[in-house]
């Protein structure tokens, strides 16, 4: 057994000083042999005919140049005029001037310098390379060009023949017939055409400009995926997030955590954890606290779903909102299964699914907008926007429409039930309601002094309300039916509510953090790293 650990060891050492052991550089061909000691001391001169060209080699590398130096006892040469090294089928390295050691199997070219490798060329004005590691870089601005396509620019660079790869620093420049990226460092692979970047990057294309810190580049598919400080400029659109794919064929990107889509036409601006958007359709995808903010009227109006989904060109936009919609404007704010707003006609409906909610319990939550002091609910609610002035312009309430509100000194609620209800707004202030069909109400009626006259209970065929100072001021009863006005300890306690009565005081959304209550817990999506 200590025998074979012997020879085995011996093996080894036998293997790695072979692999360590100098060969000597060979000239294969040369025209002209000259060996002058006071004028090339310790060089033999090595010169072209007409014919060929001065012909070197060294461990699979050949050599051609119109004239070299060759340094025996250093194993060393010097080449001059159109130089060219050549390394089998993986690269060959064309100069004016060109130094090589086969001991150390370093090189050194300049003038005119290209490094061709089967994708791409690179031009500088020099570059070492090390044939051991093949490694080679430059320092003295280079420009590489791949395909008749990729063209690349930077101060310095470093070429990984293995991996077929290119590191460039400071002030890089890619540019292509597309688009430009602008970096301080940036990785580049021939054959694939991917772009890696690190540090401040801009790419810029015929209607988009990208920024980001770290982020790769696909020039043969034309997509990318950008993270740290990443953001997408087009025309309409700028998005920001924590980690943005973009693919300029699709006209797509899609955006990861903490994404703010800035939309310049329609002046809204959207945010959430998660959105696609798909320009050659005009359309918007965005979950996980989905929020979209309108800032083109007075007041900036906020709706909200755990999904938003947004098409349309200019003005024709249609926004939907899934799930926990919500609405918050001023003092006008409303919650609903789901939101469908029109730019074309100024509608946003507040929609609850048919068979979502039991139908014998009382508490039925159904849309619900509170105005003020007043709370609306109905089957249906519509809020009609002023396209023009851009402000709300009037409110309507289709089937099961309810007003309630809280008596002045909170002892008690004035409430007006009926059929359909249509309000109209003032500078942004519900000021006038209207219930029609059915309308029953009770009203606590007080004087100039709020001092408490009676408790009136009706019907009539439409009821009349004028609201000023966030209070109800003026009650007037159309065609009323029945009623009368009763002493509060006389009034019957069941009675004080309509059917249909739910206050749900404790939901009024007031801020717009509150619009995200009730959305189902989400995990933050892990941004994947660049290698």
């Amino acid at each position: 057994m200590f025998l074979i650990i012997i020879v085995f060891f011996s093996s080894c050492i036998y293997l790695d000083v072979k692999a360590q052991e100098k060969t000597k550089i060979k000239i294969e061909r040369a025209g002209f042999f000259e060996k002058d000691k006071v004028k090339y001391p310790n060089a033999s001169v090595l010169t072209r005919d007409k014919n060929d060209k001065v012909l070197i080699s060294h461990d699979g590398v050949l050599m051609t140049c119109n004239q070299a130096f060759f340094y025996e006892g250093r194993n060393f040469i010097e080449a001059f005029g159109e130089v060219l090294l050549n390394q089998g089928d993986t690269l060959n390295l064309k100069a004016n001037y060109l130094e090589y050691n086969g001991d150390t199997r370093l090189v050194f070219a300049k003038g005119d310098v290209i490094l061709n490798e089967p994708e791409s060329d690179l031009y500088t004005e020099s570059i070492y390379f090390d044939r051991n590691s093949q490694e080679g870089f430059y320092t003295n601005r280079g420009k590489l060009i791949r395909n008749y396509s990729d063209t690349i620019y930077s101060l310095r660079g470093t070429f990984f023949a293995k991996e077929k790869k290119y590191r460039f620093e400071k002030e890089v420049d890619l540019r292509t017939p597309k688009y430009n990226i602008y970096s301080d460092v940036l990785n580049y692979f021939t054959e694939s055409g991917k772009s890696y970047f690190f540090g401040p990057t801009d790419i810029i294309t015929d209607n988009s400009k990208i920024y980001c810190e770290i982020g790769y580049y696909d020039t043969e598919n034309d997509n990318g995926y950008f993270i740290k400080n990443s953001k997408i400029d087009f025309e309409e659109y700028k998005i920001n997030g924590d980690s943005i794919y973009f693919d300029q064929s699709r006209n797509y990107a899609s955006a990861t955590n903490n994404i703010k889509i800035l939309d310049t036409i329609n002046k809204t601006l959207t945010t959430g954890h998660y959105a696609e958007i798909h320009r050659s359709i005009d359309s918007m995808f965005v979950k996980k606290r989905a929020l979209i903010a309108s800032f083109k009227e007075k007041d900036t109006t906020y709706i909200h779903g755990e999904s938003i989904i947004i098409t349309g060109k200019e003005n024709k936009q249609i926004i939907r909102a899934f799930m926990n919609g919500k609405i918050l404007r001023n003092n006008l704010s409303g919650k609903c299964d789901s939101i469908h707003f029109s730019q074309l006609t100024g509608i946003a409906q507040l929609i609850n699914k048919q068979n979502s909610f039991n139908e014998r319990s009382r508490k039925i939550k159904k849309p619900i907008l509170w105005s003020n002091k007043s709370q609306i609910t109905g089957d249906n609610i519509h809020i009609k926007f002023d396209t023009d002035k851009n402000i709300i312009d009037s409110l309507f309430v289709f089937d099961n429409a309810f007003i309630i509100e809280k008596d002045t000194l909170g002892i008690g609620f004035n409430q007006i039930s009926g059929k359909t209800l249509n309000g109209n707004f003032i500078d942004g202030k519900l000021k006038e309601v209207d219930i029609i069909k059915n309308a029953e109400s009770v009203y606590y009626l007080r004087n100039s002094e709020n001092e408490l006259i009676g408790i009136d209970k009706s019907k009539s065929a439409k009821i009349k309300i004028l609201i000023s100072e966030q209070n109800i001021d003026t009650f007037t009863k159309i065609n009323q039916i029945d009623g009368n006005v009763y002493p509060e300890d006389e009034f019957n306690e069941n009675d004080k509510l309509l059917k249909g009565f739910f206050f749900r005081e404790d939901e009024i959304i007031k801020i717009i953090d509150e619009l995200f209550i009730e959305d189902k817990k989400f995990q933050f999506t892990k941004i994947k790293k660049l290698e």
